[in-house]
């Protein structure tokens, strides 16, 4: 029978059905003991992880039997990618598994932050009452930019177009037909900073996306819009983010990933 490793949490009913075709190793503290992990996936033919177990060259040349890799989430930046393909191990992320919420996410926090919720509940709270001081806004009217078009850009793309949002988007892999099929205008990255009220990021942590929001994308963005980072903390310059928002070049931000996390 063959083996599979699940190295983090996973739903006990979606372990036992995997259970009933294979013999299974689960252990949600695996990804923080290599020698451990390095001992079991040495003779696994498939390992399931979410976003903590790094699967790096060094391990995976360990796991001589290894053919799939299960991703519990979208994005692979945990995942040594090359040395699976040069090595004919197949890796499958969950596509779509939290696009709904992700996408839910996103509105929610261009409508608290547009109306300034967080600063007025604070306020509030402390024994103030901002209500001439604080300026509330709507999405409808505003033009919400996408960097990256996929299946959670699209559905964020459906959401605020119910609130009379105009949506631009920002994908060099998206092809016109789809832009056209949701009603949506592809224009260039630096045209999408500068259009844009509300800028929320969907894309995967690469070599080229590292550091992509930095100093330079927030002098070019001269609508002082909310910035919404629901994909991989790397990806925006957290330091030029501060230094933006103290500087009164963007409005405010929402962070649902960091560079750094627990």
């Amino acid at each position: 029978m063959k083996k599979v490793l699940i190295t983090e949490f996973m739903e006990q009913d979606s372990v036992d059905k995997i259970s009933e075709n294979f013999e299974v190793i689960y252990d949600t503290n695996l990804h923080a003991d290599p020698d451990a992990l390095s001992s079991l996936i040495s003779d696994t033919d498939a390992v399931i992880v979410r976003n903590k177990t790094q699967l790096t060259e060094a391990l995976l040349t360990e796991a001589k039997n290894l053919s799939f890799v299960g991703r519990l989430g979208v994005g692979l930046d945990n995942i040594d990618t090359d040395f699976c393909s040069r090595n004919n191990i197949f890796v499958q992320p969950a596509t779509g598994m939290n696009a709904d919420s992700v996408a839910e996410y996103v509105i929610t926090c261009s409508l608290s932050l547009l109306k300034n919720i967080p600063i007025a509940h604070t306020g509030t709270s402390s024994g103030q009452w901002p209500r001439t001081s604080i300026e509330s806004r709507e999405l409808g009217g505003k033009t919400l930019g996408l960097l990256g078009f996929g299946v959670i850009g699209k559905k964020v793309c459906r959401l605020a177009q119910v609130f009379g949002a105009k949506v631009i988007a920002y994908d060099p892999f998206v092809p016109q037909s789809d832009a056209t099929d949701h009603n949506v205008s592809l224009v260039e990255q630096e045209e999408l900073f500068s259009l844009s009220d509300v800028i929320s990021i969907h894309l995967p942590l690469t070599n080229e996306t590292k550091d992509l929001i930095n100093a330079n994308s927030f002098n070019l963005m001269k609508r002082k819009p909310i910035i919404i980072n629901s994909s991989r903390g790397s990806i925006v310059n957290e330091y030029d983010l501060l230094r933006a928002y103290s500087g009164n070049l963007i409005n405010g931000f929402a962070l649902d990933v960091y560079s750094s996390e627990p």
